[in-house]
């Protein structure tokens, strides 16, 4: 490999890496506002109704933070894990563009 090509390298790991960091500073991020604001929704149901409502949005956000986790630690598979540079290769390689 030359100079180059290593350069190119470095510096596609990196913004690789730093993509990757991004993600999971989303997740935590995501996940540090549920242990907020859900605790405040019980507090407000608590105070104001008897009915349960604090549960919808509990299950629904916390659905939303199982799937955020499992897109952040490559836990899901349906495309594949290398699907999105095989179809940035296939775009590249086309004459379409």
């Amino acid at each position: 490999m030359n100079s180059r090509t290593m350069e190119d390298l470095k510096k596609y790991k990196y913004r690789k890496a730093k993509e990757r960091v991004e993600c999971i500073k989303s997740f935590y991020s995501n996940l540090m506002t549920y242990f907020l604001v859900i605790p405040f929704l019980v507090f407000i149901n608590y105070r104001t109704s008897s009915y349960p409502w604090v549960i919808f949005p509990a299950i629904g956000w916390g659905i939303g933070l199982v799937g955020h986790w499992l897109h952040v630690y490559g836990y899901i598979h349906f495309l594949g894990r290398d699907w999105e540079e095989r179809k940035i290769k296939q775009f590249m390689d086309s004459n379409e563009f």
